[in-house]
């Protein structure tokens, strides 16, 4: 009965921490969309060549200053992209942890960060490439 409980314990862990790195999944997708569409605004604005523009915040539109608007789109990009970097960052520990629980081996190169510019330049010299 005690071993009964404890895999039920078990296996309530690995389907919680899959539905939070389903829900992080998602949220990712959602800010990522985000980010797609400020883009869009901001080519949209740039491309207009008006003073004044016409933009939806929540439930209101208002208008503008299209300097105003891009650079609202701007902030909104920056901020999605730090909140989606933070996420992926979270997720990669936590598709360690699940693994983990699943007595399964880390991803391998899952946690593996990018070269600096000081490495990169040291690499091309000792392998002998143009830089």
């Amino acid at each position: 009965m005690k071993e009964q409980q404890e895999l039920l314990q078990h296996l309530e862990q690995v389907e919680e921490k899959a539905g939070e790195i389903l829900t992080d999944r998602q949220e990712i997708i959602a800010l990522d969309k985000r980010r797609n569409d400020d883009r869009v605004g901001m080519r949209a604005l740039q491309k207009a060549n008006c003073e004044k523009t016409w933009m939806a915040i929540g439930p209101m539109l208002l208008k503008m200053p299209s300097k105003t608007a891009e650079e609202l789109l701007l902030k909104d990009q920056k901020q999605c992209d730090i909140e989606v970097n933070k996420l992926r960052s979270d997720l990669k520990i936590k598709v360690n942890e699940l693994r983990d629980l699943e007595l399964n081996p880390p991803v391998p190169g899952l946690m593996l960060k990018p070269m600096s510019y000081k490495e990169m330049s040291a690499m091309n010299q000792v392998l002998g490439g143009n830089t």
